[in-house]
């Protein structure tokens, strides 16, 4: 319990500093979960009023926190080298996610993704140079992929590409192409391509690159 308040602590001390409208916010969910709260605890009986709206405040004024902290993150980090493999990296469920597998003397990126979907490789920079990139790292990937389906994507605003912000929500909807036993496998069957990797510095503005991730069983 006192880790999750320090944590939450620290969320907000963040929030604070990258949102300066985030108090009117969490203020404003909180009243608009109040009213909900009220409305409904009036349906059901009238001591339920105040149990309701407090109920439904807090629960307000946490979804407006979170939505406003994630929003503050994402507009922190874009634009800045890694950004991509930073949002990847916190993705729940079985994704094995290995940042900056190729990468240019211009600092664009491919990130490897493992995942249901097959591989997912997820460039970052310049669109030109990184669908380079993308196809030399497909190719090289083909080799040892087998039958598992390769997906190219580039983040950006462009057409045709995923906003950062939207990136997890692209991943999650892709078809579920291998079985969850098969997944661990093709990670580790792609392991050995990594040996020697270079990996340039910066490459987690979220500092996120060094979370535990899932170990191929």
């Amino acid at each position: 319990m006192k880790e999750r308040i320090e944590r939450f602590v620290e969320a907000w001390k963040q929030l604070r500093q990258l949102d300066d409208k985030a108090m009117v916010w969490v203020v404003v969910g909180a009243f608009v979960g109040a009213l909900v709260g009220a409305g409904l605890g009036l349906l059901i009986h009238p001591i339920a009023i105040v149990v309701f709206a407090l109920l439904f405040a807090a629960m307000g004024a946490m979804m407006a926190f979170n939505l406003r902290l994630q929003k503050a993150q994402y507009a922190a980090i874009e634009g800045h080298i890694g950004a991509a493999a930073a949002v990847l990296n916190i993705m729940r469920g079985q994704w094995f996610v290995t940042p900056a597998v190729a990468v240019n003397a211009k600092q664009d990126l491919v990130h490897r993704v493992v995942g249901r979907p097959g591989i997912v490789l997820v460039g970052e920079g310049s669109p030109q140079r990184v669908k380079g990139l993308l196809a030399k790292e497909k190719k090289r990937l083909s080799r040892v992929a087998g039958e598992a389906p390769v997906t190219v994507l580039v983040v950006g605003d462009q057409d045709g590409q995923v906003p950062l912000n939207k990136l997890q929500r692209h991943l999650a909807k892709l078809p579920r192409e291998l079985k969850k036993g098969d997944v661990p496998k093709l990670e580790r069957k792609l392991k050995p391509l990594d040996r020697g990797m270079p990996i340039p510095k910066g490459i987690d503005p979220m500092a996120a690159a060094n979370r535990k991730r899932p170990k191929p069983r």
